[in-house]
C-alpha cells in the first residue's frame, strides 16, 4: 500500500472545508464525540460543551483518531497562517484604514525583538505628526499583532459599531490607523504625538488551536513615561465564539466613555467604579 502523504491530506480536507464555506453549506463545527459507549454520556457532553479544549475526542489504539488528527492539523496550519501572513491592502483601502508600521522591520525581527513593536518607525512617525487628528477625545488604533486573522474577521463589524457608538455619546474620534507589526505599546507613542485623552488598540491576539480569530482591545487614559501595564483597561477574547465584534463595538464605547468621565483606566478605573 502507498503510505499516506499526511500534508497533502491535511490540504485537501481543508480545501473541501473552504469550498463548503464557500457553497454556503455549513459545516460542523461543533464538537463531535469520539469516545465509544462512554459511562456517563450527559457528563461528558457538559464537559465538552463548557470549553473548546480536545476532550472527548476518542482513540484508535494508543493514538488519537483520524479526524481528530486531521483537525488538529488545520488548526494549527490556521494558527501559523494568523501570525505569519500579511494583511491585504485591499482590506486597508475598503476599510479606508492610513497603514503605518513599527521599527519592526519584519515578522522575525518583530518576533525576536519585542521592542521593535514598541515604537512607529521614525517615516510613520513624522507621518503621524503631520496628518494626525490632534487633540482628540480618543484615538483607535488597529493591528495584526501576533493575528492578521483576527483583525480581518473582526474588524468590519467591530469598527462601525464603536464609531457610531462613540459618535452617539458625543465623544470626538481622530481617524483610526493601521499599525503593521504593532504590539500593545506602540499606543503610548502614538499618544505622545497625536496628544489624545484616551488610546484604543485592537489587535490580533496570539493563535491557539481554538481559535485563530481572537483580538483584544486595550485602553490607556493619558500614558507617559512612568505608564505600567496595570494601567491599561483590557477586553479580550472578541471574536464569533466568544463576544461577538458588533457588541464588543457597543461595548467598548461604553467604557471608552467611562474612562474619559473618570480620568483614569486600569486599575485605578476598576477602583473607581467600585466607589
Amino acid at each position: 500500500m502507498k503510505p499516506i502523504d499526511v500534508d497533502d491530506l491535511v490540504q485537501r480536507v481543508w480545501e473541501e472545508m473552504m469550498r463548503k464555506r464557500q457553497e454556503a453549506i455549513p459545516f460542523p463545527e461543533q464538537k463531535q464525540r469520539g469516545v465509544e459507549r462512554p459511562k456517563n454520556p450527559e457528563a461528558l457532553e457538559r464537559a465538552m460543551n463548557r470549553t473548546p479544549a480536545r476532550i472527548g475526542i476518542g482513540r484508535a489504539g494508543t493514538r488519537m483518531k483520524t479526524g481528530s488528527y486531521l483537525q488538529f492539523r488545520i488548526d494549527q496550519a490556521a494558527a501559523q497562517d494568523a501570525v505569519m501572513k500579511s494583511i491585504s491592502p485591499d482590506w486597508l483601502e475598503q476599510l479606508q484604514l492610513p497603514a503605518l508600521c513599527t521599527r519592526a522591520k519584519d515578522m522575525q525581527e518583530y518576533l525576536m525583538n519585542l521592542d521593535s513593536g514598541r515604537m512607529l518607525s521614525n517615516e510613520s512617525a513624522a507621518w503621524l505628526q503631520r496628518h494626525g487628528e490632534m487633540g482628540k477625545d480618543v484615538q483607535i488604533i488597529i493591528s495584526d499583532g501576533l493575528s492578521t486573522s483576527a483583525c480581518e474577521a473582526t474588524i468590519p463589524d467591530l469598527l462601525p459599531a464603536l464609531m457610531q457608538g462613540l459618535t452617539l455619546k458625543k465623544i470626538s474620534v481622530a481617524k483610526p490607523i493601521f499599525i503593521h507589526r504593532g504590539r500593545v505599546w506602540v499606543q503610548d507613542h502614538v499618544a505622545s504625538i497625536v496628544k489624545c485623552k484616551v488610546v484604543i488598540s485592537l489587535i490580533g491576539e496570539r493563535p491557539g488551536l481554538a481559535t485563530a480569530e481572537s483580538l483584544s482591545a486595550y485602553m490607556i487614559y493619558q500614558p507617559n513615561e512612568q505608564t505600567v501595564e496595570s494601567d491599561r483597561t483590557v477586553i479580550s477574547n472578541i471574536h464569533r465564539g466568544g463576544t461577538p465584534p458588533i457588541e464588543a463595538g457597543a461595548y467598548l464605547a461604553e467604557i471608552l466613555e467611562e474612562i474619559l468621565r473618570y480620568r483614569a483606566s486600569g486599575v485605578k478605573y476598576a477602583q473607581m467604579r467600585l466607589k
